[in-house]
């Protein structure tokens, strides 16, 4: 695949570019991102301040139940809530637009001018491995701010860890073979396609086909040439041979445009020709058709012909579940392309990521709905390793539990205080390296990718005592008139 660097490609701006074009979270660049909000949330807002209702409180973000065939989940997109939490006020327009909905209280209106997030947070860092029910991120601070990020919060884990762990999963499967996405017109949305080409890089993916994520995160480009550029020549071999002199380094010939044999073979003539030049052809892809038996004979043609070294790379809709059938058949495939199945996480597209109040005036609170029961107050996570430093199970108890030893460790982290950052954003290759240690240290039965162990989460002795506690009470009085 061709790798792009400063030699490359040179773009020069010649002039603004139009604003139509340019990519927005925004519906304009008036208003500010505090209006990414559910409605309700600024109702409740009006009748917490209106009633007195504004004492501190906690919030818990956890998802309730993993995704099928999910034995893991990848924390990811702290940085971007961060920096919304940093940043977080209304704008003129945004109030401007709430009065034009002759909803709210004026005397409402003017106190969200003025508010700020001024709480505290503490979160799992970037790439962590984490489960169900186990808190990702608990925020600590007036109700109103706590509750009007609700919206932004749940939004970004739910793409960014969908996203991490679905790529997590095609690396897992191919086994050490490198991986590169190519999902960017099919993921839902510019926004999307930008997480997931910095996620999957963390996770372990070798680059990315959308040149704008490239440019953002520090990932290397990646790509080879489509469909059209093979059948705007008259012959296929004369496309082979453009693109060789183009690329005489790092060509890598799509070979499936009309027969995949016969394109091997256009490849091995034009591969000839590269050789005799001083170059050599880096690869071939094939695209579709049935992949175990055309890269056994492409790899034989190849092998022939003398050119043992011409890499096969596979794309057309790959999955971790196809990918890893290939392997177990033993397909001489070298690398894999990867796009819709995981740019849309199409197995799982989306998971039951949760916000709930755990604490209020320092109070634990609880919710008791059947099937959706909270546990109660702010708490924290702490990782049991065995003496091998692999993750043995884990320990939900109270954030003011000390849990000590050489083998346990505290999971969540202050990021934010009184409204300040106490956290920066890692580079990515950093984020990559950490997360390779994580997973390493988490046993192969709980990333099997069909019907996964278990992972053993239990609570703590004090948390149990607390929740049953608090159970009781608001049996007794939250019902009462």
């Amino acid at each position: 695949m061709i790798r792009a660097d400063s030699r490359d490609f040179e773009i020069h701006a010649e002039r603004q570019p139009d604003k139509r074009m340019v990519m927005s979270p925004t519906p304009n660049d008036r208003h500010s991102l505090a209006l990414f909000t559910a409605f309700y949330e600024l109702t409740m807002a009006q009748a917490y301040w209106q009633s007195g209702q504004t004492a501190s409180a906690t919030f818990s973000l956890f998802i309730r139940r993993q995704p099928t065939n999910r034995g893991y989940l990848v924390f990811a997109g702290l940085d971007r809530i961060i920096d919304f939490l940093d940043e977080f006020h209304y704008s003129a327009e945004d109030i401007d637009y709430l009065k034009s909905l002759q909803a709210f209280d004026p005397a409402f209106l003017e106190f969200l001018r003025s508010v700020r997030f001024t709480g505290s947070v503490r979160a799992l860092e970037e790439g962590a491995i984490f489960f169900a029910n186990e808190p990702a991120i608990e925020v600590t601070a007036p109700i109103i701010e706590a509750q009007i990020v609700e919206n932004y919060l749940l939004n970004q884990v739910n793409v960014n860890t969908m996203l991490a762990t679905k790529a997590s999963r095609v690396i897992r499967a191919a086994q050490g073979r490198p991986v590169t996405e190519f999902a960017s017109r099919r993921t839902p949305g510019l926004d999307a396609a930008d997480t997931l080409a910095r996620v999957s890089h963390m996770v372990g993916f070798s680059g990315t086909g959308n040149v704008y994520a490239a440019a953002h995160h520090g990932i290397p480009p990646a790509g080879t040439m489509a469909h059209s550029f093979v059948t705007s020549f008259e012959q296929e071999i004369e496309a082979f041979r453009a693109y060789a002199t183009s690329f005489p380094d790092s060509s890598v010939f799509l070979v499936d445009s009309y027969d995949t044999i016969e394109g091997t073979r256009n490849a091995v003539r034009v591969a000839k020709e590269m050789r005799d030049r001083g170059s050599e052809l880096a690869a071939i892809r094939l695209d579709s058709g049935e992949l175990r038996d055309l890269s056994t004979r492409c790899r034989t043609l190849l092998d022939e012909a003398g050119f043992p070294g011409v890499r096969i790379l596979a794309s057309g809709d790959l999955d971790e579940f196809q990918i890893e059938a290939l392997i177990a058949d033993g397909v001489p495939i070298n690398g894999f392309g990867v796009g819709t199945k995981v740019g849309t996480s199409e197995d799982a597209p989306w998971t039951d990521v949760v916000y709930k109040l755990v604490e209020y005036r320092g109070a634990p609170i609880l919710k008791l709905s059947p099937g959706k029961e909270t546990l109660v107050g702010r708490k924290q996570i702490f990782r049991f390793l065995d003496e091998a430093g692999e993750y043995f199970r884990d320990e939900i108890g109270l954030a003011d539990e000390s849990t000590m030893g050489e083998h346990v460790q505290p999971l969540l982290t202050t990021v934010m205080v009184d409204g300040d950052r106490h956290w920066s954003p890692r580079p990515i290759q950093q984020l990559r390296s950490e997360f390779s240690d994580r997973i390493s240290r988490l046993p192969d039965r709980y990333k099997s990718l069909r019907a996964p162990a278990s992972y053993p989460v239990t609570t703590s002795d004090t948390l149990d005592t607390l929740q049953k506690r608090i159970a009781e009470q608001v049996k007794e009085t939250a019902l009462g008139g």
